[in-house]
């Protein structure tokens, strides 16, 4: 009887426990079924309070991929040197000649798979100053008008008779158009004496003294500040293909230096090529520079005599033994910058051009029309590229810059 009643309590016992466990399960249940629908809920008012587009842009799925960034497409050196031309040649009009040349030569020999690929060490150019980058005739080339300052109105420096004369024998030129036999070297020699006993360093403080004077022609611009900027972004295009570029200038090597100093065009000293004055030690006297010795107590200063004039073969001369290599560009505006010109493009290794500027615009410009038109004519008949100023750019100084009103056209200095 005993053993009956306590099977009867452990089975009471397990019945009980199946019904507490029963019970819990189904709270279980019941509580995870509420969590589910609750957070659904949330969702979709949420979802709901999203703006639709912005519903649209949400991904479905935490667990969606998102597309990969495509890389970048890289272009050839052929491909860039189309697309920085149309991009940093921005004064060039779409129509100017220069512009269309240049790109198509320069995508061109940029092409390694190309015939006409010029590898960087032969991309040299080569470029004559006035008239090319910098304003030729105001009312004449830059070096002329110094000498004029420094002899006739400079009051510290006490001029000889023979810079005084070639001095008023520019002035004439300027005003009467009247030309004097020999000129351009007496300027050269009057330039070298004038400035004798100056250290370069003197030379270029006086230049840049000069630069700051107002141009006589043009409202809001500067002796210094006389640049082509069109021809600027060409010198930028060139470098930015891997050119070396060289100035290859009439005018005297150091003051070519000083206007280039502090500019926007970037050439480095040592590749501005002029003509040349002599240049010798305080204590040198009157020895010759191959039997004298350079001391520490000397300082280099200018010797006041001429030495040679860089212009027509000369520049060609001077190239082959300051560079020595053949130019494949040649940037030039005169029949002075002929020899470069054609040797440029004559019997070259690689492909070739040269280009001549016609000073054709006489509203933004002291164009000339005559030396315009004489040019066309070169450039037909030597196979050059011409470059209007009037048509091919659509500024010269810059906007901000004004021809003075009634200025004529100005008298072509002797080439």
């Amino acid at each position: 009887m005993e053993r009956e009643n306590t099977t009867s309590i452990v089975w009471k016992y397990i019945a009980i426990v199946l019904i507490a466990v029963t019970i819990a399960l189904t709270v279980a249940m019941i509580t995870l079924t509420n969590s589910k629908l609750k957070s659904r809920t949330v969702a979709e008012e949420t979802t709901a309070a999203v703006p639709e587009t912005i519903q649209e842009s949400v991904p479905e799925t935490v667990s969606e991929t998102v597309p990969e960034t495509e890389a970048p497409v890289e272009l050839s050196a052929a491909e860039m040197a189309i697309e920085t031309g149309n991009n940093m040649l921005s004064y060039w009009t779409d129509s100017a000649l220069t512009k269309q040349q240049l790109i198509a030569y320069m995508s061109d020999i940029t092409d390694e798979s190309s015939p006409n690929f010029i590898p960087v060490d032969r991309r040299i150019a080569v470029f004559d100053f006035d008239g090319t980058l910098f304003c030729e005739t105001d009312p004449n080339y830059f070096w002329y008008n110094l000498l004029v300052y420094r002899v006739l109105e400079d009051e510290g420096y006490k001029a000889s008779k023979f810079e005084k004369a070639t001095a008023k024998k520019i002035v004439e030129l300027n005003e009467k158009g009247k030309k004097s036999n020999n000129l351009p070297m007496d300027i050269a020699k009057s330039i070298a004496s004038s400035f004798a006993g100056m250290t370069p360093e003197e030379f270029d403080a006086y230049v840049q003294n000069y630069k700051t004077l107002p141009m006589p022609s043009y409202n809001g611009l500067l002796r210094g500040d006389s640049w082509y900027l069109p021809m600027l972004q060409i010198v930028d295009y060139l470098q930015a293909n891997d050119f070396t570029v060289y100035i290859v200038s009439e005018s005297d090597r150091f003051i070519v230096r000083s206007i280039v100093k502090n500019s926007p065009l970037n050439v480095p000293m040592r590749q501005i090529i002029g003509s040349d004055e002599s240049v010798v030690a305080t204590g040198q006297d009157d020895e010759d520079g191959l039997s004298y010795t350079f001391t520490g107590k000397d300082k280099i200063i200018l010797g006041g005599q001429f030495l040679r004039g860089n212009v027509n073969m000369n520049k060609t001369t001077a190239i082959i033994q300051e560079i020595g290599v053949q130019p494949v560009l040649s940037f030039g505006n005169t029949m002075s910058d002929a020899s470069m010109a054609m040797y440029t493009i004559t019997e070259n290794p690689y492909k070739s051009l040269a280009f001549m500027l016609c000073c054709d615009d006489l509203e933004r410009e002291n164009g000339n029309t005559d030396k315009a038109n004489a040019m066309y004519q070169n450039c037909a008949e030597y196979n050059w590229i011409p470059v209007s100023m009037k048509n091919d750019w659509t500024t010269i100084y810059g906007d901000s810059v004004t021809k003075k009103v009634g200025v004529d056209e100005a008298l072509a200095p002797a080439a």
